[in-house]
């Protein structure tokens, strides 16, 4: 059906498969399931693009430029969804927009579950679903409004969350997976005094990626550790990537029917890390949610921990052949429902590589881009989605608008000066960012830091600035400017003079 719809002044051209008509909502207009399609009339405009899970790339692109892509094919299977990726033409997952240049956006966004896509260019911008079809939410206006109102929207129809992390202490940027029971029993003696909440361990405490139990490092056992944090006034955090599994892992070879497979019937590769691609398990299978379901329990019931960080979960929707033709995004929410119905309402509950419209109402805060990596860029690498901080600062501005949903984690701030690349500029850039997503993470080991370092990083835990929001990439920190446009600029040096 093709129609005229009028937005806040602005009549656009509209062409939607759907049954029934456009309906007034709340900030916008309400489409009807299915593909739809808009004559946009707003010619080379620039174009938000939203990444599918936490690491894949998110900003804002002139139509005439070249999209903003993952180019590697290995890095994309990983942090992005490779299955519609383009080259040549601009796409989105979930939701995407057109800067009109006047201070207005033409957003168009998912309302609902079915792996939604977006595309757009000179002339159109148009919305469809992979599976099944679900509405649409079309808002034209200032740009913070037209957000404002989406996150209403799905809010609605798929809730919210508004616990706090708190200030997080995470092993991960000091040791990687050389960390140790040893080393931990050392920095939680450190800690005392510190205004930390929670204490997470990383990567490289268990036996294998897929088999969640303590390795040699740690003699004590998971639980022992959970007590200690507790003992040391710290909620005790955990790393687990509980819905994939490596081939080598005992999980995999003892249970390859709970492996995702594609239509030839080979296990799927959802991802490429540890120097190997990683395999998927397949949620839909009732016996691949009990395994969730006793990971879950054993880890928070048995071990006692309180805080857990799920990384590697968009390996839950990649595609593959699921039982029952179960649609992927769905399969992806129920299993973390599982795991919340488990854990309970106060285990604090992030994901990381998390798809964002199947997480909203389960997860408590989402990683909202790449590794963050203690430099600001890698000379050998323009990967949008790879570890260092630039991308995870350009990242993290771009989805400062889920925050109602969910708390925002932009990755650690640094305040150390071993082993650290990053100018004093880049350190404030991070450190600005965390506050205005109310979300502080720190990986820097008490004994690494001098006593200035100690001193800086316990009076930053301790404040708890007033943030003003000025503009796309501006804003007051306690009243003074924190402007990130440099950071944006494809011209931004690595090492910008200050």
């Amino acid at each position: 059906m093709a129609l005229l719809v009028e937005l806040a002044g602005r009549t656009l051209a509209l062409g939607h498969e759907g049954p029934g008509s456009p309906e007034a909502a709340d900030g916008g207009l309400i489409l009807p399931p299915g593909r739809v399609a808009l004559l946009h009339g707003l010619g080379d405009a620039l174009f938000y693009r939203h990444g599918q899970n936490s690491w894949s790339p998110c900003g804002w692109r002139r139509l005439s430029d070249p999209p903003l892509r993952i180019a590697n094919p290995q890095r994309r299977v990983t942090a992005d969804d490779d299955v519609w990726d383009d080259p040549a033409r601009h796409h989105s997952s979930a939701v995407a927009a057109l800067d009109a240049g006047d201070g207005n956006v033409l957003l168009l966004g998912a309302l609902g579950l079915g792996s939604p896509r977006l595309q757009a260019d000179r002339d159109t911008l148009a919305g469809w679903y992979e599976s099944g079809a679900a509405p649409w939410f079309l808002a034209y206006g200032p740009e913070e409004e037209v957000f404002a109102a989406y996150t209403r929207h799905l809010a609605q129809r798929f809730g919210r969350r508004d616990r706090r992390a708190g200030n997080v202490w995470c092993s991960w940027y000091a040791y990687y997976e050389t960390i140790s029971e040893q080393q931990l029993a050392k920095d939680l003696k450190d800690l005392t005094g510190i205004p930390f909440d929670v204490a997470q361990i990383d990567d490289g405490w268990e036996q294998m990626v897929g088999d969640w139990q303590p390795n040699a490092k740690f003699p004590s056992g998971m639980k022992a550790l959970a007590d200690r944090i507790s003992d040391a006034g710290l909620v005790p955090g955990l790393w687990l990537a509980p819905f994939i599994a490596l081939p080598e892992s005992r999980f995999a070879r003892e249970h390859p029917d709970l492996l995702l497979r594609d239509a030839g019937g080979v296990p799927v590769i959802a991802g490429n890390n540890w120097g190997t691609g990683y395999h998927a398990l397949d949620l839909s299978r009732p016996a691949a949610l009990e395994h969730v379901r006793r990971l879950i329990a054993r880890v928070v019931h048995d071990w006692g921990f309180r805080y857990l960080k799920l990384d590697f979960i968009n390996a839950g929707a990649v595609p593959g052949v699921r039982a029952g033709g179960t649609e992927r995004e769905q399969s992806y929410r129920d299993a973390l429902t599982v795991i919340r119905e488990v854990a309970g309402d106060d285990v604090y509950l992030l994901g990381s590589g998390a798809i964002l419209l199947p997480s909203l109402g389960i997860l408590d805060g989402l990683r909202s881009g790449p590794d963050v990596a203690p430099m600001w860029q890698n000379y050998a690498s323009d990967d949008p989605s790879d570890a260092m901080a630039r991308n995870a600062v350009v990242n993290t501005l771009h989805r400062l608008w889920h925050q109602p949903l969910t708390e925002v984690d932009p990755d650690v701030v640094y305040f150390r000066s071993r082993l650290n690349l990053l100018t004093d500029q880049q350190l404030a850039w991070l450190r600005d960012l965390a506050d205005i997503c109310r979300f502080r993470a720190v990986s820097d080991p008490p004994g690494w830091l001098t006593p200035t370092e100690l001193d800086h990083m316990t009076g930053y835990l301790r404040t708890t600035p007033e943030i003003r929001r000025l503009g796309r990439y501006r804003f007051t920190v306690d009243g003074r400017e924190a402007d990130f446009s440099a950071v944006i600029s494809p011209s931004a040096q690595a090492y910008p003079i200050t």
